[in-house]
């Protein structure tokens, strides 16, 4: 199928989803050796926090024992790990990267498979919550990625997504942006010897939908109760929407009022 620029990853060129796929597969087989060490790095280890304030927000599932959750697009499993020790639910991480995984599990995470998160070999209504970090920027249709995550999720499940964002202030996101182009792409290249993956990063979140925009996709795409909350001055969204349960609420999430 071939690629359309604003409705998923547009790797330089790759004319398909396919290719795009082989591509961000690619990428993340080379650096996965040095991956955890250039979140932390290239974050200022910023990227713990945001991570934590995702755990926090979705406690109240976790604390469920028969509550199942799906970590999507896992990586090495820093999220998977946190879920798990947050709560009694059972977590089941899931990569199509397998060095990543291989990472995953050599930290102990034990529910892992390899599989693409836009055609899951999991049965529909099979997750309490879904969860995906610094993941679902890299899908290859935004929208394909959607309707999965609302197949697999219950009636009344909650998706948590946490992806980067563009800053709202303009100072800032002047800042931001000659750090993001100009310095992290070096430092990465330098650490991970991947000059490609770390020069898509930066483009990667620059053609990505801001925060609000994200969030009305969720809601054209059938979900409710969609809220984000801006994380480090914008440069992190955290977006919480829900499948709709015919009229009935699942207790878990607590959303922002007013």
């Amino acid at each position: 199928m071939a690629l359309q620029a604003g409705k998923g990853t547009t790797p330089k060129g790759a004319a398909t989803e396919e290719q795009a796929a082989r591509y961000v597969r690619g990428m993340f087989d080379q650096v996965a050796p040095r991956y955890d060490l250039l979140n932390h790095v290239l974050s200022f280890q910023i990227d713990k926090y945001w991570r934590r304030r995702t755990v926090s927000r979705v406690q109240a599932i976790l604390d469920q024992a028969d509550a199942r959750v799906l970590d999507l697009a896992c990586g090495t499993g820093d999220l998977t790990l946190a879920l798990t020790r947050a709560g009694r639910a059972r977590v089941i991480g899931s990569d199509f990267c397998h060095p990543m995984l291989t990472a995953a599990a050599a930290k102990n995470a034990r529910l892992l498979f390899e599989a693409d998160a836009l055609t899951l070999p999991v049965a529909s209504e099979s997750f309490d919550l879904v969860t995906c970090a610094f993941g679902f920027r890299n899908f290859v249709n935004y929208r394909r990625g959607m309707a999965e995550i609302l197949r697999v999720l219950k009636p009344g499940g909650t998706a948590a997504i946490l992806e980067f964002s563009t800053p709202p202030n303009r100072a800032f996101r002047a800042v931001y942006g000659f750090y993001s182009t100009q310095i992290l792409p070096r430092v990465g290249a330098l650490i991970s010897g991947s000059k490609d993956a770390y020069t898509y990063l930066p483009e990667s979140v620059r053609k990505f939908p801001e925060a609000a925009a994200l969030a009305e996709e969720f809601r054209e795409a059938g979900y409710a109760q969609v809220e984000y909350e801006l994380l480090t001055f914008g440069i992190v969204a955290l977006h919480l929407a829900r499948k709709p349960a015919c009229g009935k609420v699942v207790p878990g999430t607590t959303f922002p009022q007013g």
